[in-house]
């Protein structure tokens, strides 16, 4: 049996697919191959992927995709994206398709409307709906993430985390609406007793030296300095990671560490809150409650829409602090 997963983005969704791939290898039978198909820029967190027997990258002109799907002859394909392109990739196969179900009218009524008909359960549970007509069924192994960068090279590298106890802390984001603001976070690191670690990307080194200019004897500034395997190794040697709605959390979950998640404009009831199957590890979401106009988008936006930004700015930040110094 030959099979193709497809996920174009983003860095936490395709994250979340592992489990799938993972009891797709195990529980089909021995000689059945398992492709994926995603876009270049994922290319890191997929290869090193021990369940994936052949990764393909979408290329320009998705003709030219097509033809290399088509010439392989899978037996089924799993559409965990669904999508205009996904639709015409599948069709073009010719074999059955299995698609991802993304309830964007569920989450148009409650962003809209704040009507909640989302089913309570895991984005990742949702995605083994897609394929139990397979008859394969959750492990509760939780996420999979296999490249992190190894600790003697992070402590190597950075010797200045050597013999360190510290917190990560994610300041980074898609949308600006999903980031918690410079003051709030200062705040933060003002109440914690801990040294913490700021990771994110380039789009974040500004804001970090503002962070790192506010308490420099308690942060150790990495924002924009590591690669994302890097990033998730420093998570991987560190007590806890403190994130928004990102693609961190998710790995951070798939390496079973702690995770603290401050939530903006989504809410946790997406279905995409850190996830780790049937393992114990803590995490705690930290989300303004009762706010008439939250959740306000599935994704976000570059400000908030109403101005105000309550869904940041009402955030509790002593409280978060010390679920931090106890942790």
């Amino acid at each position: 049996m030959k099979i193709l997963i497809i996920r174009f983005s983003s860095i936490g969704d395709i994250v979340l697919t592992t489990p799938i791939i993972r009891c797709l290898k195990k529980q089909l039978p021995p000689n059945s191959e398992i492709h994926y198909l995603t876009k270049p820029s994922f290319n890191s967190l997929l290869i090193e992927n021990p369940y994936i027997d052949k990764l393909w990258l979408l290329k320009q002109n998705l003709n030219d995709t097509i033809a290399e799907i088509k010439a392989q002859k899978f037996d089924f394909v799993i559409d965990l994206h669904n999508n205009l392109r996904t639709l015409i990739i599948k069709k073009s196969c010719g074999v059955k398709a299995f698609s991802f179900d993304k309830l964007n009218f569920k989450k148009f009524l409650l962003t809209q409307f704040k009507i909640n008909q989302l089913p309570n359960i895991h984005i990742v549970d949702r995605y083994f709906n897609t394929v139990k007509s397979l008859g394969i069924v959750n492990d509760g192994e939780g996420l999979d993430y296999f490249n992190p960068a190894s600790a003697n090279d992070i402590l190597g590298k950075y010797e200045v985390l050597n013999n360190l106890g510290f917190i990560t802390m994610a300041i980074g984001g898609q949308h600006t609406t999903k980031k918690m603001p410079a003051t709030k976070l200062i705040e933060i690191i003002a109440f914690s007793k801990c040294k913490i670690v700021l990771l994110g990307g380039k789009d974040d080194v500004e804001i970090a030296k503002v962070l790192e200019s506010s308490n420099p004897d308690k942060i150790i500034n990495l924002a924009g300095q590591l690669t994302l395997n890097e990033s998730a190794g420093v998570v991987l040697i560190s007590k806890a990671l403190v994130t928004h709605d990102t693609g961190m959390m998710h790995i951070a979950a798939a390496l079973k560490k702690p995770v603290i998640a401050i939530w903006g404009n989504t809410v946790p009831k997406f279905g995409m809150a850190a996830y780790y199957g049937e393992n114990e590890v803590y995490t705690k979401n930290f989300e303004v409650q009762n706010l008439k106009c939250r959740p306000c988008s599935k994704i976000g936006f570059d400000k908030c829409p109403k101005g105000h930004f309550n869904c940041m700015n009402f955030q509790n930040t002593l409280v978060i602090a010390e679920t931090l110094n106890n942790l």
